[in-house]
């Protein structure tokens, strides 16, 4: 099972979610934003591994990020097997007005 750190205040967080909320056997979503247990587990994470360091450059929180069985670590939601908000396979805001499945 895939853990997939986000929180919904979060539009690419948001848009990973919407894909994965009913493959519960497959991700399990944790909201860094629902207690403060998950967000510690999140910061600890974000501020011992290098996978980060780039983000926290810029200033970016890093979020969603995916931790794989094996212990891997990665924000970029192709690893996951996802898609990616603002990529070419994403959604536009017409598709998910018009109810595109996966938007």
């Amino acid at each position: 099972m895939i853990k997939i750190y986000g929180m919904p205040t979060c539009p690419y967080c948001d848009y990973i979610y919407e894909q994965v909320k009913d493959r519960k056997d497959e991700f399990e979503y944790i909201n860094i934003g629902e207690n403060i247990r998950s967000l510690g587990t999140f910061i600890r994470m974000r501020d011992k591994e290098p996978v980060f360091d780039h983000l926290k450059a810029i200033g970016d929180v890093g979020v969603p990020a995916f931790v794989f069985e094996d212990g891997r670590i990665s924000v970029d939601p192709a690893d996951a097997g996802l898609v990616e908000y603002g990529s070419a396979a994403a959604c536009s805001l017409d598709d998910h007005k018009n109810g595109r499945k996966g938007c």
